[in-house]
């Protein structure tokens, strides 16, 4: 199934290609909420918090292959947007070969750094031999993760935002059943949770590898596309590599905190490693609307329907603030019930540090969503730079805010919390700042 953003209804097709994203990337971070839902309420808050900022690590390291593959979709999607289907197949190859190298050179590093990894995290001695275990089984999962993005995104540049979400859910659903029996029953602890976290990636990875070569032959890559085009491999380097470079600085900086808290001890990591789960999960909807967004722009702007595109902004605008109030109202009146499904009930500290972080965050949850959005608009007609730029507003401001203000005895740990909604509007604030200026001078000059 193929799916036109050119043409139609703005809001219905919007929301028809969005609804299997967002369901579709909740279902992708359960593979470590399962894993953190479990080893909570079964291993221990030591194994909770090996595993907790384990995720973070993970998510930083994925992240590089994530924004190669993001990049290069929005690059598929103005083709498929300009018809131009050799052209098309052949940016496939490259970028299947590009992104492929960078996995597999990420994960040799990976395991020849190991210790000095987790020795940058600053990791407390008790969890640290827990922590070791469980990434050196998670790491093989690493190959799984670019098969499974690449192919995602691949689809979802074609308009297919549908059967990614079916692998996921199979997946999940394994990964949930094995987390299970190699912890409950096999006894294999932290150890069994990344196992059952890497077979259920390969299932994922692997099955919609096959989808693909099988479902869409006017689609497959043939001898004649494998090869090297000097310009094609500027554009898919322009955006891969830069929406690459945005994701890693994201999470490069969300790891740079994540240091900083386990400098607070186990509890406070204990808690970080919940209330970070639970806020990702509150906010993936409107990361996942940016994304599918991004699509729908990308696709109109290579079909030169710019004036669809503004419409679209519009829309998107009015769909995330509603979303964003909605969703803010219920992880601040229910916070601590939301803690106690990872904790047992007893942990009261570690419940009240999660809560207060999370009832910050989602006060301020619309500054992300618009922040989501405009990564995706100024990814989609060719301006990741800028979307750079804005993370790095957003992340570095974050991080500086964080190390000073924590430092005050007064503010403590709170201070790392705050620093993460300013960053957000600080970045929205040049975010608004740069559409209108595109909106002046590159829009207008095409009769927009």
């Amino acid at each position: 199934m193929k799916y036109d953003l050119t043409e139609g209804s703005i809001t219905k097709k919007l929301l028809r290609f969005t609804l299997p994203l967002m369901v579709g990337n909740m279902l992708q971070q359960f593979y470590n909420i399962a894993d953190t839902l479990i080893v909570g309420k079964f291993l221990g808050k030591n194994s909770l918090a090996a595993v907790g900022s384990s995720y973070t690590l993970m998510v930083f390291l994925t992240s590089i292959i994530l924004g190669l593959c993001m990049g290069s979709s929005a690059f598929f999607s103005i083709q498929y947007g300009q018809k131009k289907i050799d052209d098309l197949k052949n940016s496939f190859f490259m970028s299947f070969v590009m992104i492929g190298v960078v996995a597999v050179v990420i994960n040799i590093l990976v395991y020849v750094f190991l210790d000095e990894i987790i020795t940058l995290l600053r990791i407390p001695p008790e969890i640290y031999d827990i922590m070791r275990s469980y990434l050196f089984y998670v790491f093989m999962g690493i190959m799984a993760t670019f098969l499974y993005n690449f192919f995602a995104s691949l689809l979802r540049a074609l308009g297919n935002s549908l059967v990614p979400l079916l692998f996921l859910f199979i997946s999940t659903i394994l990964n949930i059943v094995l987390d299970l029996i190699f912890i409950l029953y096999f006894k294999w602890g932290v150890n069994g949770a990344a196992i059952a976290t890497v077979i259920a990636q390969y299932v994922s990875g692997i099955g919609i590898m096959l989808y693909y070569l099988l479902c869409f032959p006017e689609f497959r890559v043939e001898k004649k596309h494998m090869f090297w085009n000097t310009s094609t491999i500027k554009g898919i380097g322009n955006l891969s590599f830069l929406t690459c470079a945005q994701q890693s600085v994201m999470n490069l900086g969300i790891l740079a905190v994540q240091g900083l808290v386990n400098s607070f001890g186990t509890i406070v990591i204990a808690a970080f490693a919940i209330a970070v789960k639970i806020d990702s999960l509150a906010y993936m909807p409107v990361q996942d609307f940016g994304n599918a967004f991004s699509t729908f722009v990308a696709q109109n702007y290579g079909a030169k329907k710019y004036d669809r595109i503004s419409k679209g902004m519009k829309i998107s605008l009015i769909s995330v603030f509603i979303f964003c109030a909605i969703i803010s109202s219920i992880i601040i009146l229910f916070a601590e019930p939301l803690m106690r499904i990872f904790i047992d009930a007893s942990q009261t500290e570690i419940i009240a540090i999660g809560a207060k972080y999370l009832r910050i965050e989602a006060s301020f949850y619309f500054g992300i969503g618009l922040l989501f959005l405009f990564y995706g608009y100024y990814r989609a007609i060719n301006k990741a730079a800028i979307s750079m730029v804005l993370t790095i507003i957003s992340l570095g401001s974050r991080v500086i805010l964080a190390y000073t203000l924590s430092a005050i005895p007064s503010i403590g740990i709170t201070g790392i919390w705050i620093s993460v909604p300013i960053g957000w509007l600080l970045a929205d604030a040049i975010g608004i700042f740069y559409y209108f200026y595109y909106k002046k001078t590159y829009i207008k000059a095409r009769n927009i």
